[in-house]
């Protein structure tokens, strides 16, 4: 299976969406919101998407942003998600998607990746401990609608 990382084109809005709301469990990631959204961040480098495309089919996504925190001079790139669909999972498509997401942070001359993840997905989490990250802080929301 040949897989290619790319940077997600409008084409691959639907296949996203899917992944958003399949992998990641964002079920308001509609077809049309999804498409909306990256149409606002099409014209911000500091918003990347990349694609893993594997022969021909969208497998898997990672999303990212460079933002800027006092504390943090260069600023950091938070990944805002990273999924592999089921059927493509444990051939490598995560780690080169993580990759794809720190060369990017490299570039962005961010010092770091960070990114929060659900609580109940522990198979994620030993995935990035295995890619070198580490557990520095939980994550608090609290919805306003």
């Amino acid at each position: 299976m040949e897989i290619v990382i790319r940077k997600i084109c409008q084409r691959d809005y639907a296949a996203a969406a899917a992944i958003w709301r399949e992998v990641l469990d964002i079920r308001n990631a509609t077809d049309e919101s999804v498409a909306e959204t990256y149409e606002a961040m099409r014209h911000d480098d500091r918003y990347i998407t990349f694609v893993a495309e594997a022969d021909g089919k969208i497998a898997g996504l990672a999303a990212a942003v460079k933002v800027l925190a006092v504390g943090h001079p260069g600023g950091y790139v938070k990944m805002n998600g990273i999924g592999v669909l089921p059927v493509y999972r444990r051939q490598g498509i995560g780690k080169k998607l993580m990759e794809h997401v720190e060369r990017f942070a490299i570039e962005q001359g961010a010092p770091y990746v960070g990114l929060a993840s659900g609580i109940s997905r522990a198979e994620a989490h030993e995935f990035y401990g295995k890619c070198g990250y580490r557990k520095t802080s939980y994550w608090f929301r609290k919805s306003l609608e």
